[in-house]
């Protein structure tokens, strides 16, 4: 994900992932198809204990999880409540990336990533690592320090450092995030970005190697975006990333798991392209997270709040459906759970009052949305593909 530490949306609001859908997508359909059990959230049904999302999810053998802003951790009673009350897997949300990480090229900062772990550890919650490679949300110090003679050097003791420091307390490490892209024009589809330039695609299985060296307990997951729709381009990614973990199975490189981040835009269409690639991934021996899982409602041209809500419920539901009929999927995680704190623009960050943004399973005051019910339907309503 694609959020710096001040919160700012960034190019991830133009995903491609929502290319497909129509400017003027019209909310009625959707409406209709969420009457059901999460047509009006009702605050007055029980949503902790054994009514929470992780103990539904459990019944079904998943993990519910969602990422954590570290400073509302740190100073919101509130925030801290809801999240041990629901979830139990956690991912920070910018602490454990290089830029948070790493101030100086010869100092790290762990303090944001320490608290994550201990109230984990407190709350009997897992942990996902996320990450340690990607093209974005690099240090300042980087373009100018880095070089063609150093970057391997710099890569491995960043990993080195950081997986070391939480070996064995990691559930799964994001390891290497979008290196696909495939409107780069590299024939392998792989992003040109900062690594591949300093190292070319091999920074790839350098960054695996040295975090299952680092880290021999936690499952080593290749994380992308801009797969899960029935769109050309994001049938162009699914197969890029295929042909990706492939390689690296035929390298013995290890390779754990799939991450498919499910940034999704309301009505989105999910169907055989994202059921064949999971399946894909499966037979090639790898589990699978659903790791940052948001409805974006801005395709949408009704601005009526419940009817963003039963839009954002329907896909929801529509999504997790699909996906979750996939016996390899162990958890899914959204991005944030609260709109006080989307990186979409909702909540209190400046959302244009004509079009809210309601993306997450509770609102900016902690009360559960439509999503909420739509994602515990999902999950009580799991019927695995015969593996």
């Amino acid at each position: 994900m694609d959020i710096s530490a001040e919160g700012k949306i960034s190019r991830r609001s133009v995903l491609a992932n929502g290319a497909m859908i129509a400017a003027g997508l019209a909310v009625a359909p959707l409406a209709a198809r969420a009457q059901s059990k999460a047509s009006q959230a009702d605050t007055t049904r029980a949503i902790t204990g054994r009514d929470s999302l992780k103990a539904h999810a459990a019944h079904h053998g998943l993990l519910a999880g969602t990422a954590v802003n570290a400073r509302a951790l740190a100073t919101q009673p509130e925030y801290a409540r809801v999240l041990a009350e629901q979830y139990d897997i956690v991912v920070a949300e910018n602490a454990m990336k290089w830029g948070p990480l790493r101030p100086t090229p010869d100092t790290f900062f762990f303090t944001d990533a320490d608290a994550l772990m201990a109230f984990a550890a407190e709350h009997k919650m897992k942990v996902r690592g996320h990450n340690l490679c990607w093209h974005s949300q690099l240090p300042t110090w980087f373009n100018s320090t880095a070089t063609k003679e150093n970057a391997q050097h710099l890569l491995v003791n960043h990993i080195t450092t950081v997986a070391g420091r939480y070996r064995g307390k990691i559930e799964a490490w994001d390891v290497v995030n979008e290196a696909v892209q495939v409107s780069d024009g590299r024939p392998d589809g792989l992003r040109n970005g900062p690594w591949m330039k300093l190292l070319g695609p091999e920074y790839i299985d350098i960054a695996f190697r040295t975090a299952r060296q680092a880290d021999p307990h936690a499952l080593l997951t290749y994380n992308d975006y801009g797969v899960e729709n029935d769109s050309d381009d994001a049938g162009k990614k699914r197969a890029a990333v295929l042909a990706l973990m492939r390689g690296m199975k035929a390298r013995k490189t290890p390779l754990d798991a799939l991450g498919i981040q499910s940034h999704i835009h309301a009505g989105g269409s999910f169907g055989s392209g994202i059921r064949d690639f999971m399946a894909s991934a499966r037979d090639l021996g790898l589990k699978i997270f659903l790791t940052e899982m948001d409805v974006n409602s801005s395709n949408l041209t009704d601005n009526d709040i419940a009817h963003v809500d039963q839009a954002v419920a329907a896909t929801y539901r529509d999504y997790l459906t699909t996906t979750l009929a996939e016996p390899a999927v162990a958890a899914m995680l959204t991005w944030g759970f609260t709109d006080r704190y989307t990186w979409l623009g909702g909540g209190r960050r400046g959302q244009q009052p004509s079009h809210p943004q309601r993306p997450l399973p509770f609102d900016a005051n902690y009360q559960p949305t439509d999503a909420f019910f739509a994602i515990r339907d999902a999950f009580d309503h799991r019927q695995t593909r015969q593996a």
